[in-house]
C-alpha cells in the first residue's frame, strides 16, 4: 500500500464531508440548535485536516498515472489546480469552524457574524471541491466526459502548483523565508501544545484551565502557518520527494490525529471546568500525553525526512 491507495481511500470524503457538513448546519438554523451547529463545525474542521493527505496523496496518484500514456496530462494538471484552490478554502473554512467552536466555549454562544463567515466559506469549499471532484473523476472515467475528448497540447499558461513550486525553487528568498516562517509557527504550535498539556498533566496546578484557554488561537496560529509552508515546501520539492518517502506518511498521519486531538481541549467541557489547584480528570491527562507524544512525532519525522527514506 503507498500514498496512491490512500488518495482513493480519501478522495470522496472532502466533498461528501462538506456536503454533510452543510446539510447539518442548515438544518440547525430552522431548529435553532446550537448543538447542531457545533457539531457542524466539528465535521467541517474534521474534514478540513482530512483534505491534507487527501491533496499530498493526489501527487502519488498523478505519478502513477504518469506511466499510464492513454490519461490526459492537461486533465491531470487542471484536476491539481482546482484541488490547490480548493484545499485553500478548505483550511480556511476549517480554521473559522474552530474559531467558531474556541468562541462558544468562551461566551457559551455562537457569535452570529463567525457562523455566517463558516457557513460562506463551506459554501464556496464545497463548489469548489465537487469541481475538482468531476475533473478527477474525468481523469480515469471517459463514460462522465462531456463534450470532445482533450487534445493533448502545450497548454497556455502552466498550472498554478507549478507557479508556486518554480517561485520556491527560483526565487532566492522564497524557500529559506519559508523555512523561517514554518519555525516560527512550530515554536508558537508547541510552546502552546507544552502549556496546555502540561497543565493537564498535572503541572502548573494555579494556573486555571480557562486562562490558558486564551492561548489556544496563537497554538492554531503556529498550525496554520505550518500548514501553508508545508504546502509550499511539497510543491516546491519534486513530486517523489516526498511521496516515495514512509517517513512523510507518517507524519502526515500523526499530524491528523494531534489535530483532532486539540478538539478536547477546545470542546469538551472537563477541561474547560478546570480550575486553580484542580487535579485533571484521567481522560485529559491521556489527552495531554498523547498530544505531547503526537507532535513530538511530527517534529522527529519532520526533521528525519532527509535522513530517512533516501528523499533528498
Amino acid at each position: 500500500m503507498n500514498l496512491a491507495h490512500v488518495h482513493l481511500l480519501l478522495n470522496h470524503f472532502p466533498t461528501i464531508g462538506m456536503m454533510v457538513g452543510l446539510i447539518v448546519f442548515l438544518m440547525a438554523i430552522p431548529a435553532k440548535s446550537d448543538d447542531l451547529k457545533r457539531a457542524s463545525l466539528v465535521i467541517f474542521f474534521g474534514i478540513a485536516l482530512l483534505s491534507i493527505p487527501t491533496f499530498a496523496s493526489g501527487t502519488a496518484a498523478e505519478l502513477a498515472l504518469s506511466k499510464t500514456p492513454e490519461v490526459s496530462k492537461s486533465m491531470i494538471e487542471a484536476h491539481e489546480t482546482a484541488a490547490l484552490v480548493a484545499l485553500g478554502f478548505m483550511e480556511l473554512t476549517g480554521a473559522l469552524a474552530w474559531l467558531a467552536l474556541w468562541q462558544y466555549r468562551r461566551l457559551s454562544r455562537l457569535p452570529q457574524g463567525t457562523v455566517t463567515a463558516v457557513l460562506l466559506a463551506g459554501l464556496v469549499t464545497f463548489g469548489l471541491m465537487a469541481r475538482a471532484a468531476d475533473i478527477g473523476g474525468e481523469i480515469r472515467h471517459p463514460e462522465i466526459r462531456i463534450g470532445v475528448e482533450p487534445v493533448e497540447t502545450a497548454p497556455a499558461k502552466p498550472p498554478l502548483a507549478r507557479v508556486i513550486g518554480d517561485a520556491m525553487v527560483n526565487l532566492k528568498w522564497g524557500w529559506p523565508a519559508s523555512e523561517t516562517a514554518h519555525f516560527i509557527g512550530l515554536c508558537l504550535l508547541f510552546g502552546v501544545v507544552l502549556l496546555v498539556d502540561l497543565r493537564m498533566l498535572g503541572f502548573l496546578k494555579g494556573i486555571p484551565f480557562s486562562t490558558l484557554h486564551r492561548l489556544l488561537p496563537w497554538g492554531v496560529l503556529g498550525f496554520g502557518v505550518n500548514v501553508v509552508t508545508g504546502i509550499l515546501f511539497f510543491i516546491g520539492a519534486p513530486p517523489d520527494f516526498y511521496v516515495n518517502n514512509p517517513v512523510f506518511i507518517w507524519k502526515l498521519a500523526l499530524i491528523l490525529v494531534a489535530g483532532a486531538n486539540a478538539l478536547y481541549f477546545t470542546v469538551f467541557e472537563q477541561a474547560w471546568t478546570l480550575g486553580a489547584n484542580d487535579t485533571p480528570p484521567v481522560a485529559a491527562k491521556v489527552a495531554a500525553a498523547s498530544g505531547i507524544l503526537m507532535w513530538v512525532g511530527v517534529i522527529f519525522c519532520g526533521q528525519m525526512l532527509p535522513f530517512f527514506g533516501h528523499s533528498f
